[in-house]
This record gives C-alpha cells, sequence and structure tokens, in this order.
C-alpha cells in the first residue's frame, strides 16, 4: 500500500509523546515504566527528553506498552480499551461496501467503547467530517486526538488500497511548540485551536473499499500502529515531496533551482508553498540530515566522526554543536543511551 522510506526515516520531538509517557505512567509502576522506554531506545531520564524520537521507537514503545498495559490506547482515554479491540475494529469496517460506510462503522465502533468522548459524523456533497465530541468536560490528551483521528485515516487508506487525501486535520487545543510535528503524521492542512476535534474528507475523492482477507487484517495488526500512523503523507504535502526528492536525489548536492524544477514549478512557487507549511528548502535539508545522522547512530555501525563527514560537516567538533542544538545531547551521548544496558 504504501512506500515508508522517507516516513521511517523522520523524527519528531520528545515533546510529541509527553502527553502519552504521563497516561504510561499512570498505568505502570516506575520500574515498569523505565522498563519499557529501554526497550523502546526511549531516554528514561526525564532530563534527557528533550531531543527527538524516531517513529520506529513510538511504534515499538506502542508494541510494548498495549500489551504491558492491557489497554490498546494504553491510558489514552478515561476507559480501557482491552486486547484485541483493534481485531473486531478491522473486521467490523472491513465489511462495509463503502469508505463512508467504513467510517460510520468506525465511530459507532468507538462510541461503544468510549465514555468521555463520542464520534459525530456528517456529511455533505463537499464534506465528509469526523468529529470528536466531549460528553461532559473531559481531559484533552492530545496524543490521544492526535492518534484517533490518525486511526480512522489509516482505515480507510487501508481499505482503500492507497492513502485517502484528507482535505482537512482539526484540533480542539492550541497550537503547541512542536506543532510541525503533527505535519509528519498528517497529510493535510492542519488548524489549532477549533471548537472541536475532527477530520474531514471530500467524498468526492474517496475510491470504492477494497476486499481484504483475514492474512490482510492480520497482518495490519501485526504492524500495528505503523500502518496507520505512518502513511505516505508525502504525497499530499509539498514538503514532504521535497524531502522525499531530496532523500532520493542526493539532499547534499540538491539545489532550490533543481530541485523546483523536479517538482514542475518554478524556484519562487517552491518557496510560497513551502512558506504556507510553515517551512522553507533549507529547513527541509537540515531535518533530513538530522533524521540520516539519528539513524546511523542508532544502527552503531559507523564512527561519529564518519557520520559527521557523511551529513556534510567538515570536522567532528561542528557536528557535536549541531547535534547538542537538534537533541540537547552530544551524538556520543545518544549513542550510549541506544546501547543495551547503557
Amino acid at each position: 500500500m504504501r512506500d515508508t522510506t522517507p516516513t521511517i526515516l523522520s523524527t519528531v520531538s520528545s515533546q510529541f509523546i509527553d502527553d502519552w509517557l504521563v497516561a504510561l505512567r499512570a498505568l505502570c509502576s516506575d520500574a515498569q515504566m523505565d522498563a519499557l522506554l529501554q526497550r523502546s531506545g526511549l531516554a528514561t531520564d526525564q532530563s534527557q527528553r528533550h531531543g527527538r524520537v524516531t517513529l520506529d521507537q513510538i511504534v515499538g514503545l506502542y508494541q510494548l506498552a498495549a500489551v504491558e498495559t492491557g489497554d490498546e490506547m494504553m491510558g489514552l482515554w478515561d476507559r480501557p480499551i482491552r486486547p484485541r479491540a483493534l481485531q473486531h475494529l478491522l473486521t467490523t469496517v472491513r465489511e462495509a461496501t463503502s469508505l463512508p460506510s467504513a467510517l460510520y462503522r468506525f465511530s459507532t465502533f468507538w462510541n461503544l467503547l468510549l465514555d468521555d468522548y463520542q464520534f459525530d459524523l456528517t456529511e455533505s456533497d463537499t464534506a465528509l467530517v469526523l468529529t470528536l465530541t466531549p460528553q461532559g468536560d473531559p481531559r484533552v490528551q492530545r496524543f490521544g486526538h492526535m492518534l484517533i483521528l490518525k486511526l480512522a485515516h489509516g482505515l480507510m487508506s487501508w481499505l482503500a488500497g492507497h492513502e485517502i487525501p484528507v482535505k482537512a486535520v482539526s484540533f480542539v487545543f492550541d497550537a503547541p511548540k512542536f506543532e510541525q510535528d503533527y505535519a509528519i503524521i498528517f497529510p493535510a492542512p492542519l488548524l489549532f485551536g477549533q471548537a472541536a476535534t475532527s477530520l474531514t474528507f471530500d467524498p468526492r475523492a474517496l475510491g470504492p473499499v477494497q476486499a481484504r482477507s483475514t492474512v490482510d487484517l492480520d497482518r495490519f495488526l501485526q504492524n500495528a500502529p505503523r500502518d496507520w500512523i505512518f502513511t505516505s503523507s508525502r504525497e499530499h504535502t509539498q514538503s514532504l515531496r521535497v524531502r522525499t526528492h531530496l532523500g532520493q536525489t542526493g539532499w547534499d548536492s540538491a539545489t532550490l533551482t533543481q530541485t523546483a524544477q523536479a517538482m514542475h514549478v518554478t524556484p519562487r512557487t517552491l518557496i510560497r508553498r513551502l512558506e504556507a507549511e510553515s517551512t522553507s528548502f533549507q529547513a527541509i535539508k537540515d531535518a533530513l540530515r538530522r533524521d540520516i545522522a539519528i539513524r546511523d547512530l542508532q544502527a552503531g555501525r559507523k564512527s561519529i566522526e564518519a557520520i559527521a563527514l557523511d551529513v556534510g560537516f567538515s570536522s567532528a567538533a561542528n557536528f557535536h554543536r549541531a547535534f547538542q542544538r537538534w537533541t540537547g545531547g552530544t551524538p556520543s551521548a545518544y549513542r550510549r543511551k541506544q546501547t543495551p544496558g547503557c
């Protein structure tokens, strides 16, 4: 269904998952929590939690925590979501005869399980809107809101056999300092501080559903949450298309003019489109070299000096300074954190 290469190479700020970790800590002892973080390659020391988190680490923590806590949403909602709930959800939606029908099944399924929120589904000629409506005055869990909307999008894409375009994503909470992380997850315009959290599709852009076998269902469950959080959103956002191009053609030598030509636009148009997504050509290049460095440090096969040269630094000292600015720590400290037993 998707090519994950540019997505898996991405990282998000550690603050992106802080709400999730708070919810997890309420379900786990300190020893359990430290073990979960260590096994998934995340920092156990709060003073070190100012760096970057890979999407593989998020997947690993989810897979461990869902089993450890017995809650497939790991404390993100008032009521625990018992094991096998996701399996039942997939079984329910794969029987749908259309994508709007699948989204309706998704909403009714969750409305049976959630107490603090309910889903409302509205449809017009131009918009199919899934809205998360509070019941009373519940807490707003940012990671939980993101995760359940992305699950809806991931399931729709799974049923369609390709990533479904999203018209808009709205969040009831204000834009956090790490709002750019949401652009990695969602291939759509992002709105914060809205009246409700919602996901909007254009029904005219929705095609037919594809038959999904039990083998397909089992594979989706085994990969969870990879196949529903990290879809190929580069198809729908200019910045991720640029990032993919740089990753495939050589980020170090590519220029704005060359990249604009590959995108079939003028350099001025590319600049304007990237500005509309709150980024720039240089920022995309810098983020890519950062994430390549993090990947290679995790792999442990190259020296720090070799990694520094690979990502375009003339000396290891310059790389150390840049890495500390990116993550709040040094490359050597990051590598030690990734080594079992350290």
